[in-house]
């Protein structure tokens, strides 16, 4: 046999492990995968949204784990129940939290929770970053934009009402932070969730109340409730005309966040691990079409980003609650 040939081989031979490692290589040079069903909790009930994004990423991901993703609802106290669960669990990559939302940046802010949100938990990765949305009435209502409410709720101070998902929640703290940017005060008026809030707002209950994008829907295309304001860094591409409350004056960001994060003690290589498919598993077709359903842009973060952006939120609220 020839010297050239005979290189020729070796190269291939050299070559074919990089050609055939599979996924599965990947996650043994990490040192760790789960050995049993993956506990994906969710803390609120079976058909809201955060159930929706949980067991929707779980679709999308299952081809991506040897062991099954099994979403758990642990309802109650706005996440905060299921966020103290995972607290407490083991941590050793089989439990997960769905979290972002009230129970991580508003609720401890307002009352004592068994959980540090920023030192209990590590933060895996962000998938979603929905916008709140201030709305209004659309047909007999009052007002019309939010430069008329904020006029009138200074000309009539705690008369002008708005309703929330519920004493604590993120809905409410965002107009907690809205009164300490623009020196004025709204009467609030707590809900049981985004649905009961918009019955007000249709029947008239309310003056104001707030909505998530994923939740604003038929009502809003009727022109039944009207978005007149963005509780975000940015306009929302599904609502390109509604303003942000930065843009009219008032710096003020509540976004509903939904993320993966674990107990304290997960490794470095456990994080890893399930960052990595989980941010594969967004560009699966199942969490495509989700995202294209809600009308929102990729809502990714790493996990420290994501619990950067928490913790950010939540001093926000512990701030305007100080100051109230």
């Amino acid at each position: 046999m020839s010297r050239m040939p005979r290189r020729a081989l070796m190269a291939g031979l050299l070559a074919a492990p990089a050609l055939l490692r599979p996924r599965a290589a990947a996650a043994q040079a990490s040192g760790w995968q789960p050995t049993r069903p993956v506990q994906l909790i969710a803390g609120f009930a079976p058909g809201g949204g955060s159930d929706i994004i949980a067991r929707t990423i779980a679709e999308a991901c299952a081809p991506l784990y040897p062991q099954p993703l099994v979403v758990v609802n642990r309802p109650g106290a706005g996440g905060a129940l299921a966020a103290d669960f995972v607290a407490r669990a083991a941590p050793d990559g089989h439990t997960l939290l769905l979290a972002g939302g009230s129970e991580s940046t508003s609720i401890p802010a307002h009352r004592e929770v068994p959980y540090d949100p920023k030192t209990s938990f590590r933060a895996v990765i962000r998938l979603t970053r929905n916008g709140h949305f201030i709305c209004v009435r659309g047909k007999g209502g009052r007002f019309s934009d939010m430069r008329q409410v904020m006029a009138a709720a200074k000309a009539e101070p705690g008369r002008i009402t708005h309703g929330s998902a519920g004493a604590g929640t993120l809905s409410h703290s965002l107009f907690l932070l809205l009164e300490r940017r623009a020196a004025v005060e709204f009467l609030h008026v707590p809900y049981t969730g985004g649905g009961p809030v918009a019955q007000a707002l249709l029947s008239g209950e309310i003056d104001l109340g707030v909505q998530a994008s994923d939740e604003l829907g038929g009502l809003a295309a009727s022109g039944d409730i009207v978005p007149i304001a963005l509780a975000s860094a940015e306009r929302s591409p599904a609502w390109p005309d509604v303003p942000t409350l930065r843009e009219l004056g008032w710096d003020v960001r509540a976004d509903n966040q939904k993320g993966w994060i674990g107990p304290a003690g997960l490794t470095d290589a456990m994080a890893a691990y399930h960052h990595d498919r989980f941010r594969e598993g967004m560009k699966a077709p199942a969490w495509i079409r989700f995202m294209e359903r809600i009308r929102e842009a990729d809502g990714y973060a790493s996990g420290p980003d994501f619990q950067r952006a928490m913790d950010t939120l939540l001093d926000d609220i512990r701030g305007a609650l100080r100051r109230s």
